[in-house]
C-alpha cells in the first residue's frame, strides 16, 4: 500500500522518492511504528558530520540498525539494500542522524555493536526482485498452513516474510506449548526450495504484525505506536469500575486490552479521595443509606435510603463529614433526591422505574398522535389529487 500523501511504498518498478513528511504521514500507508524526525527540517551546522547509523524498517514493523559506511545520501522513505544472513535484504529508511542515538540508547545498544552495513540504494532490479518475493508470500503461507495441518502440529502460522534476495523465508507462528517442527522444516525446504527459519512469537506480537481495528474504531495501538507490552491485570478493570466481561475486555489477540493500563493511574489518584470502607452504610434520620455505586471521575457516591427506588448522589467530602457524625453517635440529616438544576451543577439522581414507565407512556402517546397526523395528511393529499383530476377531465370535455 502506498502513502497517498507522499507516494512512499509504491514500488511498481519505480524508485521511491522518499517521504516528504519526515515519516509522519497522515494515512495508514506507511506510518507503522513511525518515529517522527523532528530534526529533519533543521539546518545542520557547518562541518557537521552525520551519525552513520541508520534505522531500517522491514515487514511487520521489524526494525534493525545498519552502518552507512559508504556515506550514502539517504532520505526517510528510501528503500535500501542491507546485509543479511547468506545474502541481502531490502528495507525502508525510517530514521537517521542524531535521533538514532536516542533509539539505540532506548534499546540498550551502542554504535560499536552494529556490524551490518547498508550496501546501496535500491535500483529497479532490486525492487523487481523484492516485489516478486512479496507476491509469493500469500500463496506460500496458504500452502505452509495446509502442510502443518496435515502433519497434525498444534501451531498457528500467522505471518511469513521473504528475504529481499528471495533466498530465505521466515515463518512466524504461535503455539501454546513447544512444537517439534524438524520434519516440517524438511518438507518446507523440499517444496519451497529456500532456507527456512521458524520463529515463535507471542499472541500480542501476532496482533502487532497483522494489525487490525480495535473496538474503539481505530487501528491497534500495538501495530501503530506501542512497542512495550506491559502486563495487564484484571484488577485494572475492577479499579476503573468496568464490567468484568472478558469478551469486552479482551483485544483481538485474546489477551486483556493494553489500554486498560492507560488511565489506570488517573483512577488510582482519584480513588484516594474516597473513603476506604467497603459496604458503606450511613445512619440517617430517615433510615439506613447503603452505598450502591461510585462515580470516580465526578467524585460522587450514590446511596439508597431504605427501600426507596431513587438513589441519592453525595460528594465524597460530604460523605466523610457524615461518617464522622456517625462515629460520634449522631445521625446525618435527611437524605433526599435533589432536583435537576443544570445552572448550579446539582447532580441528578437515578430515575426510578415509574419515571421510565411514565416516559414510555408519553413516548407511545406522541407516536400515536404523530401516526394519526400522518394518516390525516395523507387523506387530505388524496382528496386534493382527486379534486384536481376531476377538474382536468371537465376541462378536456
Amino acid at each position: 500500500m502506498g502513502c497517498s500523501n507522499c507516494g512512499t511504498g509504491n514500488l511498481q518498478g519505480k524508485k521511491p522518492s522518499g517521504c516528504k513528511n519526515n515519516g509522519n504521514c497522515g494515512t495508514t500507508g506507511c506510518n507503522k511504528l513511525n518515529t517522527f524526525d523532528w530534526l529533519g527540517n533543521i539546518e545542520r551546522p557547518v562541518g557537521y558530520k552525520p551519525f552513520n547509523i541508520v534505522e531500517i524498517r522491514f515487514k511487520g514493523g521489524r526494525k534493525e540498525y545498519f552502518k552507512n559506511s559508504n556515506n550514502l545520501t539517504l532520505y526517510i522513505g528510501d528503500y535500501v539494500v542491507v546485509d543479511a544472513e547468506n545474502g541481502y535484504d531490502v528495507g525502508e529508511v525510517l530514521l537517521k542522524d542524531e535521533l538514532v542515538k536516542l533509539q539505540l540508547k532506548k534499546r540498550g545498544l551502542t554504535a560499536d555493536q552494529i556490524d551490518k552495513k547498508i550496501q546501496r540504494i535500491c535500483n529497479e532490479a532490486d525492487l523487481e526482485k523484492y516485489n516478486n518475493a512479496k507476491e509469493k508470500e500469500a500463496a506460500t503461507l496458504t500452502r505452509a498452513r495446509t502442510v502443518a495441518l496435515e502433519m497434525g502440529l498444534s501451531m498457528k502460522l500467522s505471518d511469513i516474510e521473504f528475504q529481499g534476495d528471495n533466498r530465505k523465508v521466515t515463518f512466524y507462528y504461535t503455539a501454546e506449548s513447544r512444537v517439534d517442527f524438524r520434519e516440517l522444516i524438511k518438507v518446507y525446504a523440499d517444496e519451497f526450495k529456500v532456507k527456512i527459519e521458524m520463529r515463535q512469537i507471542g499472541f500480542r506480537n501476532e496482533a502487532a504484525r497483522l494489525g487490525g481495528i480495535g473496538s474503539c474504531g481505530r487501528e491497534l495501538c500495538c501495530s501503530t505506536w506501542l512497542t512495550d507490552f506491559k502486563q495487564v491485570s484484571i484488577n485494572a478493570a475492577r479499579i476503573q469500575n468496568l464490567s468484568i466481561n472478558m469478551l469486552k475486555l479482551s483485544g483481538v489477540c485474546g489477551k486483556l486490552k493494553c489500554c486498560l493500563n492507560f488511565e489506570l493511574d488517573t483512577y488510582m489518584d482519584a480513588l484516594k479521595n474516597f473513603p476506604k470502607t467497603k459496604n458503606l452504610t450511613l445512619e440517617t434520620e430517615n433510615g439506613a443509606a447503603t452505598l450502591q455505586k461510585i462515580d470516580i471521575l465526578k467524585n460522587l457516591m450514590w446511596f439508597q435510603v431504605g427501600d426507596e427506588t431513587n438513589w441519592v448522589p453525595l460528594k465524597t467530602e460530604l460523605v466523610k463529614d457524615y461518617m464522622k457524625l456517625n462515629e460520634s453517635g449522631k445521625k446525618t440529616p435527611v437524605l433526599s433526591v435533589p432536583k435537576n438544576d443544570e445552572n448550579n451543577g446539582t447532580p441528578t439522581a437515578v430515575r426510578s422505574k415509574t419515571d421510565f414507565m411514565n416516559s414510555a407512556d408519553l413516548l407511545s402517546s406522541d407516536l400515536a398522535g404523530l401516526d394519526k397526523k400522518t394518516k390525516q395528511n395523507s387523506n387530505n393529499h388524496k382528496k386534493h389529487h382527486n379534486r384536481n383530476k376531476h377538474k382536468n377531465k371537465k376541462r378536456d370535455n
